[in-house]
């Protein structure tokens, strides 16, 4: 990649977001015995994700589920929904999981220690992941049990950490219209979207033909630019983040890492040149495997966000941050 001549001119925006949910993210998909170590690198990385964004300037959003927020079993069942969810298939309720497991790994699921060190870090912002990874798309899901999730994550924060939650990452992207509103009923009012490739549409739909287009599309281009202008994504009083990229965890022995940093490296420079918007996302998890490996990624691309920001200006912001700078719509 050839260096970056100065030119104040370009400005750009680097937006980051984190879901941030431990197992409570991954139960409908992975066994939690056995996992210990995993969890154990996870934590450790987490306070060096933190140490880079301030190394680098980094403004980040930590989408956090609501659950992992509490100290222990007791204190999650005090905040449970008074509606829980009754998915057609009930394997993908936290609840019916957490009911039907014997093994309560304390690690696995709370974090109130790390979540309070992110909220004392310069410059992130801890967004919503909903209360227990709720899954908008899935068939049995309503809008009472919804309201009922986002309700009790607004109140686990609140309570315990003084805060209200503005920025909200729906658990496996899965959103419509009608838990958009739901949302915003109850003061959410900026959410990271889904790509506008017709391989990211319904998430829940997802088949072996769209999961090789989204695997191809973060080594080639085959969908449409990743990166986007801000003020379009306003309207209705909320504000739409559409993800431009997953950072995709390190694999051992694989050709194609190089690949992927490069074409993220590429995407956030014809960002920058373009004054447009450029959101990377991952989860802290990811670097649970191999997290030296994804430390070194990490760092290589927030140096070039360095670099953009010192040649052309480019900015870092927290999904808030970027509600903010578009509060009223652009005219013209």
């Amino acid at each position: 990649m050839q260096s970056i001549s100065p030119n104040k001119e370009f400005v750009g925006y680097l937006i980051i977001s984190l879901d941030f949910e431990l197992h409570w993210g991954r139960y409908d998909k992975y066994p939690i015995q056995g996992v210990g170590d995993y969890y154990y690198q996870t934590r450790k990385a987490i306070p060096r994700i933190l140490d880079l964004f301030q190394k680098y300037g980094i403004h980040a959003t930590w989408a956090t589920v609501g659950s992992l927020m509490a100290e222990n079993v007791e204190e999650w069942q005090s905040y449970q929904p008074d509606v829980l969810p009754n998915y057609n298939k009930q394997v993908y309720s936290a609840f019916h999981w957490f009911a039907n497991e014997k093994n309560h790994d304390p690690s696995a699921l709370f974090a109130p220690e790390l979540v309070n060190l992110i909220m004392q870090a310069p410059h992130q912002e801890l967004g919503s992941h909903t209360f227990s990874h709720f899954y908008t798309g899935e068939k049995g899901a309503t809008q009472a049990a919804f309201k009922a999730d986002l309700t009790s994550a607004q109140r686990i924060i609140k309570e315990k950490f003084g805060k209200e939650l503005k920025s909200l990452v729906f658990p496996r992207n899965q959103y419509n219209p009608s838990s958009l509103a739901t949302a915003m009923e109850l003061g959410f009012q900026v959410f990271r979207t889904n790509p506008p490739d017709w391989f990211w549409s319904s998430p829940e739909k997802a088949n072996l033909f769209k999961k090789i287009f989204r695997t191809g599309d973060t080594l080639i281009p085959l969908g449409k630019k990743s990166y986007y202008d801000l003020d379009i994504k306003f309207k209705k009083g909320f504000l739409q983040l559409p993800a431009s990229r997953l950072l995709r965890p390190f694999q051992k022995n694989s050709i194609f890492n190089r690949m992927r940093v490069d074409r993220i490296k590429k995407e956030m420079e014809e960002a920058a040149r373009e004054k447009m918007a450029y959101h990377l996302w991952w989860h802290p998890h990811n670097f649970g495997t191999m997290p030296e490996q994804n430390l070194a990624v990490l760092e290589e691309i927030l140096m070039f966000f360095k670099e953009l920001q010192d040649s052309v200006g480019m900015q870092s912001l927290s999904m808030w941050e970027a509600y903010e700078k578009n509060r009223q719509p652009q005219s013209g």
